[in-house]
């Protein structure tokens, strides 16, 4: 699966991911990290969770789903190797800026020192010619000043291929 090659989780990884726009594509992620990994979702409602519980039951992989609104996430500081935002539910689109804001720097803080952060989003499938003129076209591709703001370094536009696009920052060691 492409989405699980783009994050580049790995066994043992501690992986956080907000929101569940696919939840066969998270538990593909989560089963990346192995026994002795931990996989995290935060969701913002019911519909959500169970859509995360599912993905992760159908992958066969430990998944702690918590429910929470936008803002403080409870976790600890320094806690995840990687992070993911799956956009492919507008997530993003739907926040008021102050709430985007308030999750980028919750997400900046629950990482580790090098920790990375990744935005799935969806883009029209465009063929090569998007990529030839080097214009990425993806929601999440509008995230990357605020990315920059909060303090993540390296913030870059990893691929766009089969109708998704991968933004990467990382969180300065």
């Amino acid at each position: 699966m492409l989405a699980v090659s783009m994050t580049g989780v790995k066994t043992g990884d501690r992986f956080l991911q907000l929101g569940c726009g696919h939840g066969d594509r998270l538990g593909a992620i989560a089963a990346k990290v192995g026994l002795s990994g931990r996989a995290v979702a935060v969701v913002g409602d019911e519909a959500s969770a169970a859509r995360a519980q599912k993905g992760a039951a159908k992958a066969g992989v430990l998944l702690d789903v918590s429910i929470a609104p936008p803002g403080p996430l409870p976790l600890d500081a320094n806690a995840f190797d990687i992070a993911v935002i799956d956009d492919t539910d507008r997530l993003l689109s739907n926040l008021a800026p102050a709430e985007r804001t308030t999750s980028f720097r919750e997400l900046f803080r629950t990482l580790r020192p090098g920790g990375r952060l990744i935005i799935i989003s969806t883009v029209p499938k465009s063929g090569l010619g998007g990529l030839f003129a080097g214009q990425p076209q993806g929601p999440a591709l509008n995230a990357a000043p605020d990315l920059q703001a909060e303090g993540f370094k390296m913030v870059r536009v990893l691929a766009e291929r089969d109708g998704l696009s991968f933004l990467e920052g990382v969180k300065p060691r």
